[in-house]
């Protein structure tokens, strides 16, 4: 099973516009969560505008989902909310079984409620851990996903590596996550929005501006969608696409386990 090489404790990396402790990054990610995860798909249409939800269309379509009663097995990675998950099972037919994977309980409480409400706790499970060191066996899964998660990861060639060591082969990894806008004067619309108003709408919506502070900044931070793509390239991953989204508000990354 691979694993990730240990880091030394002072190594740095980034938290939002911040420098910090790599080894201090995932407690201070979720404290940002669970601090907004009752209001986390709310706002996610606030601040998208309503956009995210035709992003992950587009990423559950990309899975390939089997429309009979062929078995097939979906991890979706820093899913706790369930919002993949139920999308996934709505598409597919009833072959189709998702196990949502995430580090923050309270976010899986909050996809736990809603399984319950809809009725589909036998068609998927919740699972609570680190996505660098995921708790499968390798060749578990036809496809894994990850939608506005990766760039929460402390140590992401180390999840990637492990979302392919989670796949079978042939198996493909769908990575939606922001990227860098590419349009003239979309990019300046976009910033005065993400920093001005984005924040603002925490405050009133969530009680509490500073997650979204944060969650502005990391977008920021995250690499452009080639950059990306070549991450991908560099953790074993095949036949890799960048799809950018919206001008380049967002980005879908395909790449398979060959």
């Amino acid at each position: 099973m691979d694993r990730h090489d240990s880091k030394p404790d002072d190594e740095a990396t980034h938290f939002g516009f911040s420098d910090v402790r790599l080894d201090d990054k995932q407690g201070l990610v979720d404290d940002v969560f669970h601090k907004v995860a009752s209001r986390y798909d709310l706002m996610n249409d606030l601040m998208s505008g309503g956009l995210h939800r035709a992003w992950k269309s587009a990423m559950v379509t990309a899975i390939g989902l089997p429309k009979g009663p062929r078995a097939f097995k979906l991890l979706d990675v820093a899913g706790g909310t369930g919002d993949i998950a139920f999308r996934a099972l709505k598409h597919g037919g009833q072959g189709v079984a998702v196990t949502v994977f995430d580090i923050n309980g309270a976010m899986l409480d909050v996809g736990r409620e809603r399984a319950r409400e809809k009725k589909l706790g036998d068609r998927v499970e919740f699972v609570q851990g680190n996505a660098e060191e995921l708790p499968f066996a390798s060749g578990s899964f036809d496809a894994v996903t990850i939608a506005f998660g990766i760039r929460n990861v402390p140590r992401i060639p180390a999840a990637l590596k492990e979302m392919r060591r989670a796949l079978k082969p042939g198996g493909r990894a769908l990575v939606l996550e922001f990227s860098k806008v590419d349009v003239p004067v979309l990019d300046r619309v976009y910033d005065a929005f993400s920093f001005n108003v984005i924040p603002r709408i925490g405050q009133m919506v969530a009680g509490d501006a500073q997650p979204y502070q944060y969650l502005v900044e990391s977008i920021r931070r995250f690499p452009d969608a080639e950059t990306f793509a070549d991450m991908m390239r560099e953790a074993g991953f095949e036949q890799v696409t960048a799809t950018p989204l919206t001008g380049g508000v967002a980005a879908l990354h395909v790449g398979f386990r060959i």
